[in-house]
């Protein structure tokens, strides 16, 4: 018996979908899966470099009125198919802390709070002491 022939009678033995179509597509799938990988990686590396798209100022507002703006924000750019967003919250270092549950950076706090349960809000940082520092968030929007 020669290997043509073994290997005919394995392929026969051997339920539908195994052997070399399922071998070849395991490794494609495996190639598909780590391409994706490095494009998203590729991406994220792309965007953490990348200018925001668009930013928002909330200096000044309730956190009511805070809230509806980065919602307003947020679907607006999605829409308009931004990548990059830019948060100006400030530090809280002016914010009056009468009452002892106020956090001194209220809006800082409500940002984090909003990226956190914002379904479309990927990863998310500080910009350098330059552009803004810890008085900026910056948030990439996910795919």
């Amino acid at each position: 018996m020669n290997f043509g022939d073994i290997l005919d009678k394995w392929e026969k033995q051997s339920p539908a979908g195994s052997g070399y179509e399922r071998d070849a597509a395991a490794f494609r799938d495996r190639d598909e899966d780590a391409s994706k990988e490095i494009s998203l990686g590729e991406r994220r590396f792309r965007l953490r470099r990348k200018k925001p798209d668009a930013s928002v100022d909330l200096h000044g507002l309730t956190r009511d009125d805070a809230w509806t703006a980065l919602e307003t924000f947020f679907d607006d750019s999605r829409r308009k198919g931004y990548e990059k967003l830019l948060i100006i919250h400030g530090k809280g270092n002016h914010t009056a802390g009468d009452a002892p549950y106020v956090s001194e950076a209220v809006l800082k706090d409500l940002t984090k709070r909003f990226i956190e349960r914002c379904t479309y809000a990927g990863e998310s940082g500080y910009n350098p002491a330059k552009g803004g520092g810890t008085g900026a968030t910056w948030v990439i929007l996910k795919e």
